[in-house]
């Protein structure tokens, strides 16, 4: 049985795209990761359920269209509208270690811990802000405030996979709260 811990959240499902069961997502992977995926889930009335998809293609810059396995029709593709998309989290991590570090998709250091370079506790990553063009970390600090920090090569000096820490160089004042 698949568990909540063992997903990692890439996305939602939209709505179906025209009557054959097609159906179009927003996703946080390119479509070239999508497609090493063995697999997506959706949550189904409390059950994590593995869904196979057939194909993949693009639908303007941050949609996707999937075709899933056993899915012939729109009232068949409906069930899935608003359901958010999980992958394995073995898998997302394997592929994320295939990457260099600046190719890292920012959603996914959510949960990571954030210090300075002399190893002082800064918070945890608990979102990512990518709503405008500079993306952002939204940092829970000490006393649950939140600290907006740029998501950007400069600041971020290490990534420590292993220990899920990202060590930060950021410039006087951004920490003044």
């Amino acid at each position: 049985m698949i568990q909540r811990e063992d997903l990692i959240e890439i996305g939602i499902f939209t709505k179906p795209h025209g009557v054959s069961g097609e159906i179009s997502a927003t996703v946080d992977c390119d479509l070239e990761v999508m497609e090493r995926f063995s697999c997506v889930v959706s949550d189904m009335d409390g059950i994590f359920v593995p869904f196979y998809v057939d194909s993949y293609r693009w639908k303007g810059k941050s949609s996707i269209l999937m075709t899933i396995d056993g899915i012939e029709n729109e009232t068949e593709a409906s069930v899935l509208t608003n359901k958010l998309i999980y992958v394995k989290k073995s898998e997302y991590e394997a592929l994320m270690n295939e990457f260099e570090a600046d190719e890292y998709p920012t959603d996914y250091f959510v949960g990571y811990e954030v210090t300075d370079a002399d190893g002082r506790k800064i918070g945890v990553v608990e979102d990512v802000d990518d709503s405008t063009e500079n993306v952002l970390f939204r940092v829970r600090a000490a006393e649950g405030k939140e600290v907006l920090i740029p998501a950007v090569d400069e600041f971020v000096s290490k990534i420590d996979a292993d220990q899920k820490r990202l060590v930060v160089e950021l410039p006087g004042g951004l920490l003044d709260f």
